[in-house]
């Protein structure tokens, strides 16, 4: 093995979960990403995973999600961006996490 290959172990009882919304925190010394599932036609949403790393990884992810992205769009076409979701008056309340 050289040194640029990882060995990745994952659980064999480790399920993959789906999320449709994120919402992103930061601190001095971490990001955290709270990967949600927004339930259709109400306004609520499940936490499914929390993840907090360093900034200088968060960095990374940034430079990892470019590159594959346009992967993806060389291979299956260009994505429109998202429109703009109003933020002004949205109020999200965690429960349950601390």
């Amino acid at each position: 093995m050289t040194n640029q290959e990882i060995q990745v172990q994952m659980p064999p009882d480790l399920d993959p979960v789906y999320s449709n919304m994120i919402q992103i925190a930061f601190k001095d010394d971490e990001f955290t990403f709270l990967f949600l599932h927004q339930i259709p036609g109400t306004n609520q949403a499940r936490t499914k995973a929390v993840v907090s790393i360093s900034p200088r990884h968060a960095k990374s992810l940034l430079a990892v999600l470019g590159r594959s992205m346009g992967e993806y769009e060389e291979k299956f076409g260009p994505l429109d961006a998202p429109p703009d979701r109003p933020t002004e008056g949205v109020t999200t309340t965690l429960s349950g996490y601390s």
